[in-house]
């Protein structure tokens, strides 16, 4: 039986932000075989766009393009794709002819609500099923929901969608918009339900959506397989599935679904990830796009608190977007304390001028390699630097921290006077003795990674003058070297390695470009990422 309710699984447009698109044609043709088999009634296969369509990417022109994708066998199953009102020219799109996709999702911002309904009136007159799909539903007040349904009903579409873009609804939240859609929308047009997961409230809400619409309005739920999406990703197509089969009577297929976990959604996790997490369920709370997210983690020891600060700092109708501009902007006045360190920096520069100095990284090849680090203290008799933590492997002089959460799991733990512990304003350190540097003074704040610590020790370097600067453990990311850090307690979920080795690399070479100082700087340990950076620097 399949009743009232309906699932449209969006994997491959949902889940195609994840893998910029790129899922091969191996992965699209198995998961649609998949989920025909599965008995899903409605299954999208991408998106309309006006460019990036080849080969293995879930983008299309027009029907006509997609058409090699929907099966000959469809079983019960019906077949969408996403246009993006501000991404796709209309004109691009050919008469029905029922060889592709049967229906066409309209996506619109608010400010679009109104130019936007010539665009799926095309839709309908050229033979598709049109889904209309208002970014951001949480974004619209009451008498906004009811003009936008209105002016929906005119055209009659198939289906209109409250979509739950910022993941930030609650069931009190779902059943008041729903109500106003029930009541205001013509007869005889399903509603849909697209939800984000990060309050961990997604599956939870689709069961609930089904309940209230129950011999009201045909339903949809949007899903993805293993809830893959952005940032804290969708409602699990299984999930709503199970719930539909074993407590609503429906037959869906739950075996086919679970091979396509087993056989694609696996091996997708290995190229790219998603899911609840701490930072996403800022985003939620804060109706904020997964970007802004995205940005802020990749700060240096930025807390979940800070960017709530932040989200709220920039305002509703901004954090609904994202400006890295202006995030950038508010991050650093948020976190800078431009301070007088004139002292901090005399004395320094008392200790360090013309010394050589080592510099330890927290990276895995500074206790991989012990023996080199030994070596380099016996041989150029440095002051030992350790950034962000403290090594076993040598004595440290000095412990550098620009790492906010570094410096909290480092306080009461060792035997390192405060004295001899270097700061950044950044850091709150109230209660202690440390010398404390203004963050202002050596940041770089057009630059994302701006904050990198090895890059900040390495300018407060030229400044104070010192002599040949050596390190070791500056690894960078990736599993390939094994662990990241040499201390496994420091060891967090790192994403994007690659990326973000360049843009560290990027600013080092900057580093090189702009210094003061001459000394030559070389690495002691092997695996660096940096390592032919190092080298040309020199």
């Amino acid at each position: 039986m399949n009743g009232h309710g309906k699932i449209l699984d969006c994997t491959l447009r949902d889940g195609a932000y994840l893998i910029d698109k790129d899922f091969g044609e191996k992965n699209i043709r198995g998961i649609i075989g998949g989920l025909a088999r599965a008995g899903t009634d409605y299954i999208e296969i991408g998106f309309l766009q006006n460019e990036g369509f080849r080969e293995g990417r879930t983008v299309f022109k027009d029907g006509a393009d997609a058409a090699r994708y929907v099966p000959k066998e469809r079983g019960r199953s019906r077949f969408t794709v996403l246009a993006d009102y501000s991404r796709y020219d209309i004109s691009n799109l050919d008469p029905f002819d029922g060889s592709s996709f049967d229906a066409v999702r309209a996506c619109f911002f608010k400010d679009e609500r109104y130019a936007v309904m010539s665009f799926c009136r095309r839709i309908k007159q050229l033979g598709y099923e049109l889904f209309v799909q208002p970014v951001d539903i949480m974004g619209y007040s009451d008498s906004e929901i009811i003009e936008l349904l209105q002016n929906v009903s005119e055209i009659r579409p198939a289906c209109f969608s409250i979509v739950d873009t910022f993941g930030s609804m609650y069931e009190a939240d779902l059943l008041r918009i729903y109500s106003l859609v029930h009541h205001n929308l013509a007869p005889g047009i399903r509603v849909g339900f697209h939800s984000h997961n990060n309050l961990q409230m997604s599956s939870a809400l689709s069961q609930s959506f089904l309940k209230m619409t129950f011999g009201q309005r045909e339903a949809v739920v949007d899903a993805t397989l293993g809830g893959m999406g952005r940032g804290a990703g969708n409602t699990p197509t299984e999930l709503i599935a199970e719930y539909m089969v074993s407590r609503l009577g429906y037959d869906y297929r739950m075996d086919e679904l679970l091979d396509l976990l087993d056989g694609y959604v696996d091996n997708l996790r290995a190229r790219c990830s998603w899911g609840y997490s701490l930072p996403y369920f800022v985003a939620g709370a804060f109706s904020a796009h997964v970007n802004n997210i995205s940005y802020l983690t990749d700060k240096n020891g930025i807390h979940a608190k800070d960017m709530r600060y932040i989200l709220d700092k920039i305002g509703k109708r901004e954090r609904k977007r994202y400006d890295y501009e202006l995030l950038e902007r508010e991050y650093l006045d948020y976190i800078r304390s431009d301070i007088d360190d004139s002292r901090t920096v005399d004395t320094l520069r008392a200790a360090l001028s013309g010394r050589a100095v080592l510099i330890v990284a927290p990276g895995a090849s500074a206790v991989r390699e012990k023996e080199r680090v030994l070596e380099c203290i016996r041989e150029t008799d440095p002051v030992v630097i350790c950034v962000n933590f403290v090594s076993e492997a040598c004595p440290a002089d000095y412990v550098f921290f620009s790492n906010a959460r570094r410096f909290e799991a480092w306080k009461g733990q060792t035997e390192t006077p405060d004295e001899r512990i270097i700061v950044t304003s950044n850091i709150p350190h109230e209660g202690t003795r440390c010398m404390e540097l203004s963050f202002v003074r050596l940041a770089k704040y057009q630059n994302s990674y701006a904050d990198n610590s090895v890059i900040l020790l390495l300018r407060l370097l030229d400044i104070v003058g010192a002599g040949e600067i050596y390190l070791a453990g500056f690894d960078g990311y990736g599993k390939e070297r094994g662990h990241n850090y040499a201390d496994a307690d420091m060891e967090i979920s790192e994403q994007k390695a690659k990326d973000k080795n360049q843009r560290i690399r990027a600013l080092l070479e900057e580093y090189f470009r702009e210094r003061r100082g001459a000394a030559r700087v070389s690495a002691v340990t092997g695996g660096s990422a940096f390592a032919e950076t190092l080298e040309n620097g020199r």
